[in-house]
């Protein structure tokens, strides 16, 4: 990173923004934005070909918007302003990059792509340094210039100490309707999360119509495809269109680093990018995306494995399935616990609470503890309905792969009016009995030996009497009877 530093007199870059593509020095402010280069896409005798003439005109406006921003922003601290305006670091960048190759007939993952991606962001950033410079004739120099790598007898004047940067452009990209960064298409079809977890199912418009114009499209191949996440292997859709309409899991790392280094050659600043795994991707298939990075010299990269957090942006059908209405059916990237084996062992250990005799099974397998069942000494009853709520979820949690001691943990302490003593201490509720013999049960399991009594030290809980059934404080004894010194509730009163 510091080796790009373009102004290495006033100190050392010691990190980047968030998603990585802008190296920043202590107080610096990002000031991105990027160009939608499937809007640059002009058909000529010889076929699509980029309209460069163009492409050159928005970028000299987007550089002079970009130093603009500069001027009026507001700045939080006096720090960043002072240093925002000191090194007047913008960065331009691209968004549209896969709708323009699908566009002009070229696949991502094609020798092609990467040269024809070289080829465009070279444009873009001698563009973009050309125009700062003639800002820098026009309004003066950025004022840390002096002993920046542009002081130089070799090197003219510059308005900016960076012009370029790569961003991911999520949002800006669903404003714009078009492919991320530099990003390969995510989906054909896909669900995106937003605000409170709403999911909206969407898909690519340019591949809705090539299927129309080609004369494949139908309703239920939407849906497949849907369900798919990607027209590989899908037989109603021709094969040309299949390696036009690539998606992020279809290409090899290889390639997504390939493109990222192709871009970063020509950007100051970095590239976001995100090679996607599947979910079933290893740790050495991640050392290998890392050892490729910087073996192509990228200034870092990002990858993702599908599914690896409950509550991603992106998901495709294969993690969360969708119906031919655009329905998602199930929750993507989420947890289910395995099936209940089909033999297990354990044992079941009476304990006495508030409500009664609770007998509580505890079973494991080879596996571990796989699930536990109450049964209260007297049947019905809300107690019996709650506890066996209770260890329904916890058997769902075991199967899950939850700690056990996690859970435990939790059920432990909890508090109910009518506590009880047994063997060992005070039993608070029934959830803490459940805890108790869970805990028995553990140490059967590592030790060979049957635990008795309430295991837990429960000193400093001895003089409390449960919880207030007005305000579920702590009730206390006091003159024989039991007091909540929170809301002034007295079992005796």
């Amino acid at each position: 990173m510091n080796r790009d530093n373009p102004t290495p007199a006033i100190g050392e870059i010691e990190s980047t923004n968030p998603c990585g593509e802008q190296p920043l020095l202590p107080y610096e402010a990002c000031n991105l934005g990027s160009v939608n280069l499937a809007k640059f896409v002009t058909v000529r005798e010889g076929g699509p070909d980029v309209d460069w003439d163009r492409l050159g005109d928005v970028v000299h406006r987007a550089v002079r918007f970009l130093d603009n921003v500069i001027e009026v922003n507001e700045y939080p601290l006096p720090e960043i302003g002072e240093l925002a305006r000191g090194n007047r670091k913008i960065g331009l960048g691209v968004m549209g990059w896969a709708d323009m190759l699908i566009k002009m007939g070229i696949a991502y993952d094609s020798d092609a792509a990467v040269a024809l991606g070289e080829k465009v962001m070279g444009y873009i950033d001698a563009e973009a340094k050309a125009a700062s410079a003639k800002l820098a004739a026009e309004r003066g120099t950025f004022p840390n210039f002096t002993g920046s790598i542009y002081d130089t007898p070799d090197h003219g004047p510059m308005r900016n100490a960076t012009v370029t940067t790569i961003a991911p452009t999520g949002t800006l990209s669903i404003i714009a309707n078009c492919s991320s960064g530099v990003e390969p298409l995510f989906a054909v079809s896909y669900v995106r999360t937003v605000m409170d977890n709403d999911r909206l199912v969407e898909v690519n418009p340019i591949f809705e119509e090539f299927a129309v114009k080609r004369g494949f499209y139908s309703s239920e191949l939407m849906a497949l495809i849907a369900d798919h996440g990607s027209v590989k292997g899908v037989d109603d859709v021709p094969e040309d269109i299949q390696a036009l309409f690539v998606t992020a899991h279809d290409i090899a790392p290889e390639w997504h680093i390939r493109m990222q280094a192709a871009f970063q050659k020509h950007t100051d600043n970095a590239v976001s990018k995100t090679v996607n795994f599947a979910n079933e991707a290893t740790a050495e298939d991640v050392r290998h995306v890392y050892d490729l990075a910087y073996e192509a010299g990228v200034k870092g990269v990002t990858i993702y494995r599908d599914g690896s957090k409950s509550g991603q942006v992106l998901t495709t059908g294969k993690s969360g399935k969708v119906s031919s209405e655009g329905e998602v059916i199930g929750r993507p990237g989420e947890i289910e616990p395995r099936p209940r084996p089909l033999v297990t062992q354990g044992r079941t250990e009476k304990i006495l609470t508030g409500c009664g005799n609770l007998y509580v099974t505890v079973n494991w397998d080879e596996q571990g503890m796989c699930e536990v069942f109450t049964q209260m000494g007297k049947s019905g009853g809300c107690a019996s309905s709650q506890s066996e709520a209770l260890s329904r979820m916890i058997s769902v949690s075991l199967r899950a792969g939850v700690d056990p001691d996690a859970i435990l943990k939790h059920l432990r302490g909890i508090r109910c009016p009518s506590p009880s003593w047994t063997e060992g201490g005070k039993v608070l509720s029934c959830a803490d009995a459940v805890g108790i013999v869970m805990e028995h049960a553990l140490t059967y399991m590592e030790t060979g030996e049957a635990g008795r009594g309430v295991t837990k030290s429960s000193e400093k809980l001895d003089y409390l009497s449960g919880a207030c059934p007005e305000c579920g404080g702590s009730l206390e004894h006091e003159s024989g009877c039991a007091v909540c010194r929170a809301c002034g509730y007295s079992k005796c009163a």
